[in-house]
């Protein structure tokens, strides 16, 4: 029996339309969202407030959001191919990536100090430093639709290979690695640093869980439901891993060993995209249909 979530608040902070979909916690305590259909990035206090911070495109698709060491938030325009920057008061600027109708999507916060970012439509790893300079690393692989990056424990770059049912690994120096995942149409979309050093990441395609050491060892976790379509993973401090499964309406924690449990979200079809741990510990998990939410008392 799936069992109970002990304690769940709802956030409303826009409408369907809007589209909350990434999150991530921020260096202010708050947590910052993207509203990918409105073009602004939101902020949510953990007790309850909603501040809005529209960008200059309404059409600039907002992606992928994430704490950078500057002390600001960074996230992906997937739409008109630009890198965003806002501070924790609001202010925005963004950069443009030099290829052509790229569309980046994830982005995280490397060990060198700047932001790397993937290239959905040019097979590229972009890298871009906190004062706006970009610089571009092709990928030995074709339609392989880069995805979610991750830090890793090794100082790389982690990443998913949608298409290419892989996940890759991109040293500072711009040497990439490639390695193939066992089940054929994974299509592999998030990815996190889990606290056992290895990453963990998500089969959308197959509806299960992976875990990849630095040296390339794959371990597969199916889930309980192999349609819940698996979209978004984050690791918490434990060592669990919180997924959200987009095509169940729920959300998952993956243990150390593979085992899974599972949570239901309160609204049917809500969408769950993104996810995130809040400094004060609770799970965060942004609804596409209008919410976040937040959940507390997980065991």
């Amino acid at each position: 029996m799936r069992p109970v979530v002990p304690a769940i608040t709802r956030f409303p902070v826009a409408d369907a339309a809007a589209g909350p979909y990434a999150i991530a916690a921020g260096p202010d305590g708050a947590l910052w969202f993207t509203l990918v259909h409105a073009g602004a990035i939101g902020r949510l206090t953990t007790d309850g407030r909603v501040d809005r911070f529209p960008l200059d495109s309404a059409s600039c698709g907002p992606s992928v959001i994430t704490s950078g060491p500057d002390g600001a938030l960074w996230f992906t325009r997937s739409r008109d191919h630009r890198v965003g920057r806002i501070t924790v008061t609001g202010d925005v600027t963004s950069f443009a990536v030099p290829s052509a109708d790229c569309g980046p999507f994830g982005i995280a916060a490397g060990a060198d100090g700047a932001l790397w970012f993937t290239q959905m439509h040019t097979d590229r790893i972009g890298r871009v430093t906190t004062d706006g300079r970009v610089t571009e690393f092709p990928l030995p692989v074709r339609g392989a639709f880069p995805s979610a990056i991750t830090a890793g424990p090794d100082g790389a770059l982690w990443f998913t290979l949608n298409q290419a049912g892989a996940v890759g690994r991109i040293a500072l120096d711009g040497t990439a690695t490639v390695h193939p995942l066992p089940t054929p149409g994974a299509g592999p979309v998030g990815i996190t640093c889990g606290a056992d050093g290895a990453l963990w990441f998500v089969e959308i395609g197959a509806g299960q869980v992976g875990r990849i050491t630095t040296d390339g060892e794959v371990t597969e976790f199916p889930l309980p439901d192999r349609a819940a379509r698996p979209h978004a993973i984050t690791a918490a401090p434990d060592g669990t891993c919180w997924l959200t499964e987009w095509g169940a309406n729920r959300v998952a924690a993956v243990s150390p060993d593979g085992g899974v449990r599972e949570y239901d979200l309160p609204a049917p079809g809500s969408e769950p995209h993104g996810l995130a741990i809040g400094q004060d510990g609770a799970l965060y998990v942004a609804l596409e249909t209008g919410e976040i939410v937040r959940l507390t008392g997980l065991s």
